[in-house]
């Protein structure tokens, strides 16, 4: 069986588009097609869906997909292990991080990129659930992302650091002055917030619901910055983790309050799939994370 045909199915599974699939694989579209033909004649079982394009995978390709991935998988990390035994790790790591711990990615690249010279570092914002597929099909290394709600099964984590709620509004001579904010007066406001998809919004819920109140927003989004923005063209207000109050603190519009009764602290953290051997990246990112986790 040609390696490369099942790299061809797995990168077509991932991105549902044969001209995609084709472009990541750094071959023409008439050579991927050829290529996944001659692998179902091989499997003698048809295993894509096709018209005259991609619908889908049949019952058979969706069975063999896992394995596909898996063996993928392994040879990039063969090939990552030849390469690094002359003490020179190369490749890319890619990094998958919830919003929330959008962040970190600085501290995190920045320690990891200094260590190893001929390691790049991609990063993706997505939810926690999408994070946790994405592992298991072997389509990113690394996740970033809490560890104690909702937390992942069969996963090595490394804490990073502790997460609060804060709420940010337009700078007003009603806001100028305060130290914190209640639950209740922000919740009064009119808001914008991360979606119910978002982990960090179904524990905001969770919190206001602790003290019998709603969140009813106006406008939902998936990022943070998206949130900031209408804070800053529009007269919403919204509540963020508190690294965005780090991050953007300085800004002459906006004010970040903490509230005056403090939720629990949140871990958030590095998470890998527990699985013996570790790729030599996967292993680089974890050292690094260890390296950076705070002192109890």
């Amino acid at each position: 069986m040609q390696l490369r045909y099942l790299r061809y199915f797995v990168t077509l599974a991932q991105t549902r588009h044969f001209a995609k699939a084709a472009s990541a694989c750094g071959v023409s579209q008439p050579t991927l097609s050829a290529g996944l033909n001659a692998l179902e004649q091989e499997m003698g079982k048809r295993l894509v869906e096709r018209d005259r394009r991609f619908v889908g995978l049949t019952e058979h390709g969706e069975a063999i997909l896992p394995w596909a991935q898996q063996i993928v998988s392994a040879l990039a990390s063969m090939n990552q292990t030849v390469s690094a035994t002359n003490a020179h790790l190369e490749g890319e790591v890619t990094l998958a991080a919830i919003p929330a711990a959008l962040t970190y990615v600085g501290i995190l690249g920045d320690a990891l990129l200094r260590r190893f010279p001929g390691v790049s570092l991609t990063v993706q914002s997505c939810t926690s659930r999408e994070i946790e597929a994405r592992l298991r099909a072997f389509e990113v290394d690394a996740g970033l992302t809490y560890l104690d709600h909702e937390p992942l099964p069969h996963m090595l984590s490394v804490p990073l650091y502790d997460e609060r709620f804060v709420f940010v509004a337009r700078r007003t001579e009603a806001l100028e002055g305060r130290k914190r904010i209640s639950w209740r007066e922000a919740a009064a406001y009119p808001l914008c917030l991360l979606h119910q998809g978002m982990q960090f919004r179904r524990i905001l819920d969770a919190r206001l619901a602790q003290m019998g109140l709603t969140a009813t927003p106006r406008i939902n989004a998936d990022s943070n910055v998206s949130l900031l923005a209408l804070v800053k063209s529009a007269d919403f207000a919204t509540i963020v983790p508190d690294g965005y109050a780090q991050l953007f603190s300085g800004l002459d519009w906006a004010i970040f309050l903490p509230f005056d009764q403090p939720d629990e602290l949140r871990r958030v953290g590095l998470v890998v799939v527990d699985r013996e051997p570790l790729s030599p990246l996967v292993s680089a990112i974890l050292t690094i994370a260890k390296t950076l986790t705070p002192a109890d």
